[in-house]
């Protein structure tokens, strides 16, 4: 096996991919941030399109995803009241940064 170039490997580079993979490794983390990839959604919408989440599940990793800084919450004051979950920069900076990991996996993959 090769090093890849140019690629450090000491202590601190360890602690960089360990809190990466603390957040991108978390279930439903993955599919939540590609649902929010093209704009703001709603609860619903983010059910809808991440098949086999609970409710109670979504609702902690948005929560989860807020507090980390990778999903903003907008409140809209209407009758009834809408919320609104959208990417920050930093999300969309991630999901960039983990399109080569699934581009590898893919070429990887068992047949």
């Amino acid at each position: 096996m090769t090093k890849a170039p140019d690629t450090p490997v000491d202590e601190e580079s360890c602690h960089r991919i360990l809190h990466a993979i603390d957040i991108i490794g978390v279930r439903w983390v993955g599919p939540i941030l590609l649902a929010g990839a093209r704009g703001a959604r709603r609860f619903k919408e983010y059910r809808a399109l991440v098949p086999g989440i609970s409710d109670p599940q979504l609702t902690l990793r948005l929560k989860q995803l807020q507090d980390r800084g990778l999903i903003e919450r907008t409140v809209i004051p209407s009758t009834p009241v809408q919320i609104t979950y959208t990417l920050t920069p930093g999300a969309e900076e991630l999901i960039a940064a983990l399109q080569p990991l699934a581009h590898w996996s893919e070429r990887h993959r068992a047949s």
